[in-house]
């Protein structure tokens, strides 16, 4: 079997994991900025709880998290999990655990930003939805982009942590396939897809940095 067969039988796993990746973004970006604003919140409970959802999140493995997604429903409760079950399991792990990275970026960004600008905003009339959507976030957007890229190239590495609970993603299938051939080409496989994908990220995320570099 070559690379281009073992290619073949693992697209499907290649789009589960740009699946992963996808639907990642799409609930963890907003709901990283929504624990943000929890975080810097002046209610003392409401900040309590979001720092101790954050310490949990970044201070425990996120194959760890994903276990208990799974099996914690069955083992703590009693109630029976589907297969389909283990799809929403890896979307909703990934999602909190990459919103509390998204949300100290976030908060560093708009922490760093100068008093200034919010009282600029304030003399030219702006209300506070106003000043931060249309002046502050912007701005922000522009300060945090680099860690965000970070965050967003390992995600592509992540993805194949969703094995701990045996779902059918790339790296599943490879090590399926690997050991099922005694070949380690599947791994090889595995490891150009990554590296392609990884690759066209970067690429894109440096265009993004080039084209919000709006100063030079």
């Amino acid at each position: 079997m070559n690379l281009l067969e073992i290619f073949g039988q693992l697209s499907a796993g290649m789009l589960a994991s740009i699946q992963i990746f996808v639907l990642t973004l799409i609930f963890s970006l907003p709901l990283g900025l929504l624990v943000a604003f929890g975080r810097m919140s002046k209610n003392v409970i409401v900040r309590t709880v979001i720092k101790v959802y954050i310490s949990i999140m970044r201070g425990t493995p996120l194959m760890l998290q994903l276990m208990v997604l799974y099996f914690g429903p069955y083992f703590l409760l009693g109630i029976r999990v589907t297969n389909e079950y283990r799809f929403y399991a890896v979307i909703i792990g990934f999602a909190l655990n990459y919103a509390a990275y998204f949300a100290e970026i976030y908060r560093g960004g708009i922490e760093s930003m100068e008093p200034g600008q919010y009282e600029a905003a304030q003399l030219l009339g702006y209300n506070k939805s106003q000043t931060f959507f249309k002046i502050i976030m912007p701005q922000v957007f522009k300060r945090i982009l680099p860690s965000v890229t970070n965050e967003v190239i390992t995600l592509v590495k992540d993805t194949s942590l969703a094995f701990a609970i045996a779902y059918l993603e790339m790296f599943t299938m490879a090590k399926a396939l690997a050991s099922s051939q005694k070949s380690m080409l599947p791994f090889v496989a595995a490891a150009i897809f990554y590296y392609v994908f990884n690759l066209i990220v970067a690429l894109i995320m440096e265009k993004l940095e080039k084209k919000m570099d709006y100063y030079h």
